[in-house]
């Protein structure tokens, strides 16, 4: 009895973070990366912008959406500089060895690389310890990729 209470709770707990696994390293919502939101802004308006369909663009077997035409022509030019580090996967989750969803409002631009997390509550802890949670998620990304 108790072995199957574990095993509920392992379920319960993990089973929406397994649910998200995909063949594409980055995470998406019904295709799209960052939940649809324009990875530009976070570096030129310091915010989460929502992108349109009406500015998408194809990149890395994922589609990426912008909220202006100009945003879509940076990210043309240089979108390794733009995509999100670990596939935009929470940068925290990963520095604890697994993928986990994020918000796209939880977010730090750290060395002109943007990081996103699976919300305010675990940005608040990768922000106590930047360095070391970058180092330990570098380590683990290739194996997770």
């Amino acid at each position: 009895m108790k072995l199957s209470r574990i095993l509920i709770y392992t379920l319960v707990v993990f089973g929406p973070v397994v649910a998200y696994g995909q063949d594409t390293p980055y995470f998406t919502e019904k295709g799209v990366a960052v939940g649809g939101y324009d990875v530009v802004a976070y570096f030129t308006q310091q915010a989460a912008v929502k992108g349109s369909s009406n500015f998408s663009f194809s990149w890395d077997e994922v589609t990426w959406h912008f909220s202006s035409s100009e945003n879509l022509n940076l990210f043309k030019e240089h979108p390794q500089r733009y995509a999100p580090q670990f596939g935009g996967w929470c940068a925290y989750g990963v520095s604890e060895n697994h993928k986990s969803p994020t918000q796209p409002e939880a977010f730090t631009i750290v060395n002109e690389k943007l990081y996103l997390n699976y919300n305010q509550k675990v940005l608040k802890l990768w922000r106590s310890d930047t360095t070391r949670y970058i180092r330990q998620a570098n380590a683990y990304w290739p194996a997770l990729k």
